[in-house]
């Protein structure tokens, strides 16, 4: 799905029933006509390649990618054999059985379908006699295979890992959960050329190399945020978004839905909420908010992606659009003015009175009714014009009403400062100036039990400059290149601090949107890093070191362009020509 720009022209492509363009010319007769005839039904099953404008195979999409190179970089790769060829004759087939396995292997025909132009007719697996026919001495072509499996060999793939076996007579993808299938596409995919995330058919051949990954993930929450508040997004560029995040792996979805600048999401009981405090956003444009149905929409479709959403609404501090909207929020009764600036830290719900107990139940039922994911985050940062005493005793009272709703509460790293609740989660946000002191706090508390997620500004911040001359985003935690992103450990990142490595859930990458305002501008910001926060979440750390990852990254450059995406074209990757 592409929403802006033009999309690229390519030459005429060439129909499936004959690889030449009509166009006039001397009539074929005798031997060259079964020649031609010949040819053309080996181009439409893509045992040949159709020629390009010169009467030359297509170039660069003809040589078969190494097996591992992949972002992110998987756990085990073992290659050799034959690579497989998927022509017109492939099939998808899945266990005959299994509803789940079938969802994805029909998200994996519609992923093919527009480039190959292959029908990609997904099937039940039950090796019969519809199996296609190759091109290669009436073999027997077993497609691609997708199977969800319970045997105790595959018991350490785990929920998201998967194994995939290729060979000249097929592919196989297997995986103990519906989620690992569903990486498993993703590397497929990756392994295919670039040519493959084009919307309109491209040539070929299409194959993937000849091996065995075995693959899982290092940590369970490996997640991306968008901040709609700051700058809102609708429904469609938030899709877009997460099918960006789906093609690495992530599979956490965090939505900044309330800041001082805009409230995005419907709530039926407080109702000006989203039409009078949505009404604005940075810089004084019009803002938004999603209704119901529109969040509902957002997170069937991430889902979809298995992504998992996890909806903020920060508080006590950056809810200026919230007393806006109500003045009995107030300590003084009075509401404040919309605000369109960047400042932080001068907005504080009235933690004394008791409307904001009620106020804070209405919205967390409203929204826990709407997510049916595990957690709720409740901000907590930059909380400066409330007291601490008065920000104990928020935090205490609103995690109880979290749970009272069924869900686990997030928060912000500063949460660590009151009293986190059993299974509460805390995303570090903290920087290479962060105080010792600071660190230590957020030390005590998971050894007390509280998780980490861990977002470090100064790494995986997204909306911070590349460089000096990066036109968007912020520069407050630094200058953040490729490089700094990606070459960091998180089981190692605050041991120093005394946080043992299992206290580490995974982590995040947040996108604040003070400068962004358009899929443009998040697409510019958030790639080419978002692929190594990806892979820092994703690979084992023995798989990792930035002179190997920066070569994988730069093999990225075609498929993002493909995509649609305009990355930054960092000068420490070594980018091909395109």
């Amino acid at each position: 799905m592409r929403q802006h720009g033009t999309p690229p022209t390519f030459p005429r492509l060439l129909s499936r029933r004959s690889p030449f363009p009509h166009a006039a010319g001397p009539r074929l007769s005798g031997p060259l006509l079964v020649a031609v005839a010949l040819f053309s039904c080996l181009a439409a099953s893509g045992a040949v390649a159709a020629p390009g404008p010169t009467g030359t195979a297509a170039g660069s999409s003809s040589a078969t990618r190494p097996l591992g190179d992949v972002v992110p970089a998987p756990a085990s790769v073992r290659p050799g054999g034959t690579p497989y060829s998927i022509t017109a004759s492939t099939r998808i087939r899945v266990d005959d059985d299994s509803r789940e396995a079938r969802r994805v292997g029909t998200y994996l025909a519609g992923l093919l379908r527009p480039s190959t132009g292959y029908d990609l007719r997904v099937t039940d697996d039950d090796r019969g006699p519809d199996r296609g026919r190759g091109h290669d001495h009436g073999r027997v072509d077993d497609g691609i295979r997708l199977r969800l499996t319970s045997g105790d060999r595959d018991r350490a793939l785990g929920d998201e890992g998967y194994r995939l076996e290729s060979g000249r007579d097929g592919v196989t993808l297997t995986a103990r959960k519906p989620a690992g299938l569903f990486h498993a596409v993703q590397t497929l995919r990756q392994l295919l050329p670039a040519a493959v995330e084009h919307d309109s058919r491209q040539r070929g051949p299409w194959k993937i190399a000849g091996g065995t990954i075995t693959d899982k993930p290092r940590y369970a929450y490996r997640g991306a945020m968008l901040d709609v508040s700051r700058h809102f997004f609708g429904v469609d560029q938030v899709k877009r978004y997460i099918d960006q995040l789906a093609l690495y792996k992530i599979n956490t979805l965090h939505l900044h839905l309330s800041d001082d600048q805009g409230w995005r999401i419907a709530i039926d009981s407080w109702p000006r909420l989203a039409t009078y405090g949505g009404s604005t956003q940075v810089g004084g444009g019009p803002g938004g908010y999603y209704t119901k149905a529109e969040y509902r929409e957002l997170v069937r479709y991430a889902t979809s992606r298995h992504l998992e959403v996890v909806p903020e609404i920060d508080m006590p501090g950056h809810t200026n659009a919230a007393l806006a909207s109500y003045a009995e929020l107030n300590c003084d009764g009075v509401a404040p003015p919309l605000y369109t600036g960047t400042a932080v830290g001068f907005s504080s719900l009235c933690a004394p009175k008791e409307i904001t107990y009620d106020f804070v139940e209405d919205v967390v039922r409203e929204l826990a009714a709407l997510t049916p994911g595990r957690y709720l985050h409740i901000g907590g940062d930059e909380a400066h014009s409330t007291s601490h005493a008065d920000y104990v005793e928020f935090m205490r009272r609103t995690q109880a009403v979290v749970a009272t709703y069924g869900k686990k509460v997030m928060g912000w790293h500063q949460l660590t400062g009151a009293a986190p609740v059993k299974g509460a989660v805390a995303q570090y946000w903290g920087y290479d100036a962060t105080g010792a002191a600071e660190r230590a706090q957020v030390a005590e508390a998971t050894k007390a039990g509280t998780k980490l997620v861990l977002s470090p500004a100064d790494r995986v911040y997204l909306d911070m400059k590349y460089d000096r001359n990066t036109d968007l985003g912020q520069t407050w935690a630094g200058l953040v290149e490729v490089d700094r992103s990606y070459d960091w450990d998180p089981a190692a990142y605050l041991a120093d601090a005394g946080v043992d490595p299992g206290a580490v859930l995974g982590v995040e990458a947040p996108l604040w949107s003070e400068t962004l305002s358009t899929s443009d501008h998040i697409e510019k910001m958030a790639f080419p890093r978002l692929p190594g926060v990806a892979e820092i979440g994703w690979s084992p750390q023995s798989a990792r070191d930035w002179d190997t990852y920066k070569k994988r990254l730069a093999a990225q450059g075609p498929r993002l362009t493909a995509l649609g995406i305009d990355y930054y074209r960092s000068p420490v990757v070594p980018w091909p020509a395109e």
